[in-house]
């Protein structure tokens, strides 16, 4: 399947199916024609898998990060930055992300900052990042503040979704992308009973047909894109304090999961919709097995506070929440309120 991110003379093509990853070089020689070399960057983990056997044509340099959220960094994006540097990169070669979100996102923001702005491609190889991080251009590493408070918006070249590499995913990591495939399900109106009658690989292609869709009519997020952030209020301040512990208490798909069984019942306690639509959410998440509970061990006035202080926050609370009308970004949400729900949310069985 080929979908098109339509941005004129920045459209570039999101192919996925099994082997697609060995595209690059056809890719690199229709959207790159004058480079002459290539910084793959991806996880030890990754290049070892028998499945790696990334070929771009050109001279090749393989530059390892650290695992998973880790990489995420000042020190790794500072340390990709001086390796390139060091290989003589130029304007007109390519970085290419091999690897999960964390990957492609780190992967994205050196190639948008390093000469001011450099050929970028991504080859995500998890579920997450497939389905999500690696299509629509941003890219950006954490703050101790917080996830993503550093970016910018670098669209590539084309994106890579080789379906046949998914079968080698940690169950863990599997579930987190479902997340988001739970996100996109929701976002699209579909009820519970309807999962049952479809398949895998077309959850897979509708919520990538949706990211590109979104992405299309609004690259940078003025308008209908703020929707894809559904759930990930409460997400990322769960991440947050979740870092602070440790990299690998808390995935995001895990955390989006949450996110969304909250924003129901959030929308809930604002009128917006009635008790049919947690049931949905609920059921929806239980089906794809992602747990849908507030954890005991974080303290909700530390929620609240985290979540004031996301980066799609304007100095107030703003969720995306179901509406009658369907979904809309909502501003300025009593704190009390989110409290109060919160509170009721971490007791729940």
């Amino acid at each position: 399947m080929n979908l098109t991110v339509e941005l004129g003379e920045r459209s570039y093509d999101v192919v996925v199916g099994d082997g697609a990853r060995r595209q690059l070089r056809a890719l690199l020689k229709r959207r790159a024609p004058r480079a002459k070399s290539v910084v793959i960057v991806t996880s030890p983990s990754l290049a070892s898998q028998p499945w790696f056997d990334i070929d771009s044509g050109l001279e090749q340099h393989l530059l390892s990060v650290p695992e998973g959220e880790s990489a995420k960094t000042w020190a790794s994006t500072e340390d990709l930055l001086e390796r390139a540097a060091a290989l003589q990169l130029s304007r007109e070669d390519v970085i290419v992300g091999v690897g999960g979100g964390a990957v492609t996102d780190l992967a994205g923001f050196v190639a948008a900052i390093y000469l001011r702005g450099v050929a970028l491609v991504q080859i995500p190889t998890s579920l997450l990042g497939q389905v999500d991080a690696a299509i629509g251009g941003k890219t950006g590493v954490n703050l101790a503040a917080g996830k993503n408070l550093v970016g910018a918006f670098h669209q590539p070249l084309g994106v890579l979704c080789d379906t046949s590499v998914l079968a080698t995913l940690p169950p863990r990591e599997r579930l987190s992308g479902l997340g988001e495939i739970a996100k996109c399900w929701l976002l699209e109106g579909r009820d519970a009973k309807s999962l049952s009658s479809i398949s895998f690989t077309d959850l897979v292609q509708l919520s990538i047909g949706l990211k590109v869709a979104v992405v299309s009519g609004d690259e940078r997020e003025g308008g209908s894109r703020s929707l894809l952030n559904y759930g990930h209020t409460l997400a990322h301040a769960l991440e947050k304090l979740a870092l602070r512990r440790g990299p690998d208490e808390l995935r995001h798909g895990e955390a989006v999961a949450i996110g969304l069984a909250f924003a129901a019942r959030l929308a809930h306690a604002l009128g917006r919709v009635d008790d049919g639509e947690i049931a949905t959410h609920d059921a929806v998440l239980d089906h794809f097995g992602l747990g849908r509970r507030l954890p005991t061990n974080v303290d909700t006035a530390e929620i609240v506070e985290a979540m004031a202080h996301d980066k799609k926050a304007h100095h107030d609370l703003s969720f995306v929440l179901a509406g009658r009308d369907g979904f809309a970004v909502v501003a300025g949400v009593d704190p009390t309120t989110v409290r109060d729900v919160l509170d009721r949310f971490q007791g729940e069985l």
